[in-house]
């Protein structure tokens, strides 16, 4: 795919949602960074129901700690992975209490050292909570990014890195939130649903599908 039909993708989808925004529900980076935590192998929904009923009562490292894994795990149990999520939360509210005075760390290396956050969970809270130029490369956007041409690659490191240096400059900052949107309710994973895409014309799966 080339420069200008990149562009001219996240042109639309910018002038479809001009400010993208996540759809977990959260009020401060402790309560991104946990929500997304929750959100492994879980759906967006579930996880606000959850946080609904605990951010209530709890919703700073401290106060989360307070409850303990059995504690926090009544809150979260509609969860998958429920029991381990606790502990990795538990643990990490620790962590952010003792070496981070309470607040959520700005970079990759320290976000990524607390239990239970991976590349992408940093990624998400580094763009989304604090701004900066991360991509999160979630099962969406690896199949968005293969599937379209955008920036094809076979595991989500490649993605990651060609989407960091082929989006427009201009459009990088809410990219990762247009993917996922677009993966999520658009290019679904069985049956795209190509006949109502903005970006039609300009996918290389149709033009493709279209040479068989």
């Amino acid at each position: 795919m080339n420069a200008a039909k990149r562009l001219e993708i996240f042109r639309r989808l910018h002038e479809d949602n001009p400010d993208p925004k996540t759809e977990l529900s959260y009020s401060s980076p402790f309560e991104l960074l946990i929500a997304v935590i929750l959100s492994a192998q879980a759906t967006d929904v579930s996880v606000n129901k959850a946080t609904a009923r605990l951010y209530p009562v709890a919703n700073t490292p401290q106060a989360i700690y307070d409850l303990g894994v059995d504690g926090l795990s009544s809150y979260i149990k509609t969860i998958g992975l429920y029991n381990s999520k606790a502990k990795n939360v538990i643990e990490t509210c620790r962590m952010l209490l003792e070496l981070h005075g309470g607040e959520v760390p700005q970079t990759r290396e320290a976000l990524e050292a607390l239990p239970g956050v991976g590349r992408k969970t940093a990624n998400v809270v580094l763009n989304t909570a604090f701004r900066q130029l991360a991509m999160a490369v979630d099962t969406h956007i690896f199949r968005v990014s293969n599937r379209t041409g955008i920036a094809p690659g076979k595991n989500v490191i490649e993605v990651e890195n060609k989407l960091m240096k082929f989006v427009p400059k201009d459009y990088l900052l809410d990219a990762h939130h247009w993917l996922i949107l677009h993966g999520r309710y658009v290019c679904v994973a069985r049956k795209p649903r190509c006949g109502s895409c903005r970006i039609e014309d300009l996918c290389e799966y149709k033009a493709k599908t279209s040479d068989d």
